[in-house]
């Protein structure tokens, strides 16, 4: 929901953890900035508003089905304020998240911040019922879509646009072409893509600018180590979804048993510790954890204070033996 003309305010700040103690010593901080597409600064840790549909009872989870309007209207509107209140300035959408209520709701709730918030969002996948995303990235398709979307979210410009999906039926240059022209003609300013690899990024790379990747990465879900790395060195900010690990961070003997050691180590928790290990991985990840609790919320929020250690990453990172 930004105008024409980038924020001026491009400098680096950090926040403090609300409830930490004294951190280790020769700890390194993680910049608080990213500037999306080089012009466009969102602070660091964001926020999806998956989460924010179907109600009580529904399933979640990897099993939420993301197909109903949020029961709780009210409520959700002000969470999303609530996460502005506390430094979020990226908000996270799709056309498919409860077949466009999602972004009507990202629309109501932050119409009221015009230019001090950014909403992405994202085209190119059919819901023809509950349980069902289908791949489609005919140009026409992802035209009408983003118009829809230009609709719901109630400006005249998305500021990134993401392809959900790659279609594999449909040629990339096609489908990154019609983002394309649709960046050409002022109605998207950045485009991004969706679960890709290296190399459907690079293919895409040859058609359109490419300004943000966003696939699901987290301590326990690493496979997409070469994609971090690649956006790392072109500058293409890299948004982790499900950047929090499902299920017990700490579990014993689980993937991730060492965070519980670190966050302790920080007086921390465990989430924010995860957090702090994608903020400290490289300086263009930009996670987006989502929720329905305003305490997790400014939880999540106070990883951008913490500090972690050389050794410390190194231990979460999984190159230092416990």
């Amino acid at each position: 929901m930004t105008n024409a003309t980038a924020s001026s305010n491009t400098t680096t700040d950090t926040h403090s953890n609300p409830s930490g103690p004294s951190r280790p010593s020769s700890p390194t901080t993680p910049s608080s900035l990213f500037p999306l597409g080089g012009d466009l600064p969102v602070r660091r840790i964001g926020y999806g508003a998956m989460r924010l549909t179907d109600g009580p009872g529904d399933p979640t989870g990897p099993d939420a089905r993301i197909w109903s309007p949020v029961a709780d209207r009210a409520g959700a509107v002000r969470l999303l304020r609530t996460a502005v209140e506390n430094g979020v300035t990226l908000f996270d959408t799709a056309d498919s998240y409860a077949l466009g209520a999602n972004e009507e709701l990202l629309a109501e709730a932050l119409r009221p911040y015009g230019d001090e918030v950014v909403i992405a969002t994202k085209v190119g996948n059919l819901r023809p019922g509950p349980t069902d995303w289908v791949p489609l990235g005919h140009p026409a398709y992802l035209r009408q879509q983003t118009e829809l979307s230009l609709r719901r979210l109630g400006t005249e410009r998305i500021d990134l646009l993401y392809l959900h999906r790659v279609d594999p039926n449909v040629p990339v240059a096609d489908q990154l072409g019609a983002l394309k022209s649709l960046q050409e003609e002022g109605k998207v300013r950045h485009i991004g893509l969706s679960e890709v690899t290296v190399e459907q990024l690079t293919e895409a790379e040859r058609t359109a600018p490419v300004a943000a990747v966003q696939n699901l990465y987290n301590l326990a879900a690493r496979d997409h180590d070469p994609v971090v790395d690649y956006t790392a060195g072109r500058g293409i900010a890299f948004v982790p979804y499900f950047p929090i690990t499902m299920g017990a961070h700490a579990g014993a003997g689980g993937p991730v048993a060492q965070v519980a050691d670190v966050a302790r180590e920080l007086g921390a928790t465990p989430a924010q510790t995860a957090l702090a290990w994608l903020l400290h991985r490289g300086p263009h990840v930009v996670p987006i954890p989502g929720t329905t609790s305003e305490h997790h919320l400014r939880e999540n929020m106070g990883a951008l204070g913490l500090r972690l250690t050389e050794e410390q990453f190194a231990r979460l990172d999984g190159r230092v033996p416990r």
